[in-house]
C-alpha cells in the first residue's frame, strides 16, 4: 500500500470552509477512485485548528491519479486560503 499523510493547520476564520471541503473529498475519494481504500480526516482534540489525514491508495499510480482528479482540484482551490500550513508524507506500509 501506498500511505499519504497530511497535516494542516487552518484558519480559525475559515473553518467551516474547509470541514466541508475536506470530507466531501474524503467522500468522492472512497467512492469514485478504485484506488483509494482509506481516507480518514481527524481533528486535533487539543486544537481544533489541526487536522490529520491518513490515506491509503493501492500504489503510487492510485495516488497521482487522485491529485489529478477534478474533486481534488476543486478541493485544493476551494481551501487554498484556509491553509495557513501544509505538510505531506509519503510513506509505504510494511
Amino acid at each position: 500500500m501506498y500511505i499519504i499523510t497530511v497535516e494542516y493547520v487552518i484558519d480559525p476564520g475559515h473553518m467551516l470552509t474547509f470541514m466541508d471541503a475536506v470530507l466531501e473529498n474524503a467522500e468522492t475519494s472512497l467512492h469514485k477512485e478504485e484506488g483509494c481504500v482509506q481516507f480518514d480526516v481527524s481533528q486535533s482534540h487539543d486544537n481544533p485548528t489541526h487536522f490529520f489525514l491518513y490515506e491509503q491508495f493501492v500504489d503510487e499510480m492510485a495516488f497521482q491519479q487522485h491529485v489529478e482528479s477534478e474533486h481534488y482540484l476543486t478541493f485544493s482551490k476551494k481551501t487554498q486560503s484556509s491553509v495557513i500550513s501544509k505538510s505531506v508524507r509519503h510513506w509505504y506500509s510494511c
